[in-house]
């Protein structure tokens, strides 16, 4: 499953750290503008420990998580939209993402330097916003050319349309990322297929100096708050730092920081939620396997995921829940007491779920 979570922000902000960190690649990561130039593709497990723990009953001979791909673009700067810098080839890239995580630089060094030569964090998100409202608009702007045609014939569904364009141009013209809560379903769907950037899910990554002082982050908290927007922070030279030990070193490290896990573990869940996705789990003796599905999916969508086999021949699923399959210590537990159920093609499978799929092509 093609799903892409992109990191932007403005040059030298700690994209491509985050992105190293997160990958355990080693892509440049410079102190000056535009040292990504190509977007970099990363694929990243995702953490999970329930997959540990059903393995730990079940003793496969393989554990195989499921995986997301994160991608570091290019340091975006005021008057992208105009293509300044490396303008329209970023806002391109920006596109092709399912979620945004946005770095912000939350910290002063007078030795990294600053695109705009001081850290105003609210300053650098209106920044990247609005070149992204920018881009969007000539988008909107194009698409209300061509219904214009279609209103002019009688057709219903463009006038609607050109509704829900007017709404979303006059949100983003006070310079403010559009709120979809006011939409309804099918207005919800027609967005969807715009394509806009400003509108994808975004997360916010308030990179922080380990050194308390030297942070700005009370303004940065205070606008995601407002605007019910998540923000991690993170002190992205540590994760980085973390992130290439070896266990051992990683769990000293992490206990002389007084921190349980990796941030970075936060930033990559954060991000799979943010894409709307789900996990079941698959286990048995050969292997113990994770799926990613989007919330809300029927078992034969689920099975689907595995091969397209299995949802065109799809007869039942055989359901055992997450907590049920640990507390009864595995399949023949669950049979046993009663908590193994069979599902059929109207089943929404549940986050956590281990699943039999029965079949027949």
């Amino acid at each position: 499953m093609g799903f892409k979570c992109g990191i932007l922000g403005l040059p030298n902000v700690g994209k491509s750290t985050l992105f190293n960190a997160i990958t355990k690649s080693a892509i440049p990561a410079e102190n000056f503008p535009f040292c990504t130039i190509e977007p970099n593709l990363g694929i990243v497990n995702v953490p999970d420990n329930r997959l540990q723990m059903i393995d730990n009953i079940a003793q496969s001979k393989k554990v195989i998580p499921t995986t997301m791909s994160f991608v570091d673009i290019a340091g975006l700067v005021k008057g992208a939209s105009q293509g300044e810098g490396l303008g329209n080839a970023f806002l391109s890239n920006i596109r092709e993402m399912n979620a945004l995580l946005h770095v912000i630089r939350c910290f002063d060094d007078e030795n990294v330097i600053h695109v705009d030569g001081k850290v105003e964090p609210l300053n650098d998100l209106e920044t990247i916003n609005l070149e992204l409202i920018f881009a969007d608009i000539e988008v909107l702007d194009k698409r209300l050319l061509k219904l214009e045609k279609l209103i002019r014939s009688g057709d219903v569904q463009a006038q609607k349309d050109q509704t829900i364009i007017h709404s979303l141009k006059n949100m983003m013209e006070s310079g403010t990322l559009p709120n979809l809560d006011s939409f309804d379903n099918e207005e919800k769907e027609f967005i969807k297929n715009l394509n806009l950037l400003s509108t994808k899910p975004m997360l916010l990554i308030a990179n922080l100096s380990d050194d308390q002082s030297k942070n700005k982050l009370e303004d940065l908290q205070n606008y995601a708050a407002a605007n019910s927007v998540n923000i991690i922070p993170a002190v992205v030279k540590i994760e980085h730092e973390l992130a290439n030990l070896e266990e051992e070193e990683q769990s000293e490290y992490l206990e002389l920081l007084g921190m349980d896990e990796p941030v970075l573990n936060k930033i990559i869940l954060a991000g799979y939620k943010l894409l709307n996705l789900e996990t079941y789990f698959t286990s048995g003796p050969e292997e113990s396997r994770a799926w990613t599905i989007h919330k809300n999916s029927l078992a034969p969508q689920a099975a689907g995921v595995i091969h397209t086999d299995f949802e065109r021949g799809f007869i039942k699923a055989e359901i055992i829940s997450f907590d049920d399959f640990i507390s009864c210590e595995g399949e023949a537990g669950a049979k046993r007491d009663g908590k193994l159920r069979l599902e059929g093609k109207e089943y929404t499978v549940q986050d956590g779920d281990v699943i039999h799929f029965k079949f027949n092509v």
